[in-house]
């Protein structure tokens, strides 16, 4: 049976899901790649080696197996599991403290992701369902961020600072700060909800089917009062006024 090793990444190329790890041998520093995919990680999961799937970052502490690559034609790090990361605990500390950090845009197979200058941590971006996704020219630039759900490192989300929201949205935001009465048009009827237009076509909402309601439920295209009782950059909640 393969000795485990201990080491700490030092380099990951995101595109190519690979990892160089930094390990000491008799006093002397080596390194070797491994890949770091999520594929990899399934894989060890079902095989029970670990409990969850890890998104690797630069700074994790991580234990691998060195063996030979499939070729055959040199060594490479297997079985790489993480084991925890001090530089991560730092970040999300100084988050609790002041959530505004700075980084870069990045896009990585499509998705993007915020990277933290000083660590070189690779957040991915969540963005709000009423944002407007950043436009190509801002990739690689500096850039204000905020984390979320800095409790779970493992679900550590970015958020832009100063998200670009649609017209509509700062609406919508008005209208909870003034407790507003709308007249919300119905677009369509279901025995899960009534689904109504808070804000023209872009910001809309749902109202749950009360057993009391069922026999006099509106048709598409009335007209119901209603008044935003929750909103935040992810979610809308609606409440039906009598």
């Amino acid at each position: 049976m393969s000795t485990a090793t201990r080491g700490k990444i030092s380099f990951i190329q995101h595109d190519k899901q690979y990892a160089t790890i930094e390990y000491m041998v008799n006093g002397k520093k080596k390194s070797i790649n491994g890949i770091v995919s999520e594929f990899e990680q399934k894989k060890l999961k079902e095989l029970k080696l670990i409990k969850k799937i890890h998104h690797f970052h630069v700074g994790d502490e991580v234990s691998f197996v060195i063996d030979k690559s499939p070729r055959g034609d040199k060594m490479v790090a297997t079985k790489v599991q993480y084991i925890t990361n001090n530089e991560l605990a730092n970040v999300l500390y100084k988050a609790s403290l002041d959530n505004k950090l700075v980084g870069y845009l990045k896009e990585v197979d499509g998705k993007l992701f915020v990277k933290e200058t000083s660590t070189h941590f690779f957040f991915p971006l969540v963005l709000s369902p009423w944002e407007h996704e950043p436009s190509s020219q801002f990739v690689n630039e500096h850039i204000l961020f905020s984390l979320d759900n800095i409790e779970n490192p493992e679900k550590v989300t970015a958020r832009l600072f100063k998200p670009h929201y649609i017209p509509e949205f700062k609406t919508a935001q008005q209208l909870y700060k003034n407790k507003a009465v709308i007249e919300a048009p119905v677009f369509k009827v279901t025995q899960h909800g009534i689904y109504v237009n808070i804000v023209g076509e872009n910001i809309q909402g749902k109202l749950p089917v009360a057993e009391a309601d069922e026999k006099q439920l509106p048709k598409e295209g009335d007209k119901i009062k209603v008044r935003i009782s929750y909103l935040s950059p992810m979610r809308i909640v609606v409440e039906r006024l009598n």
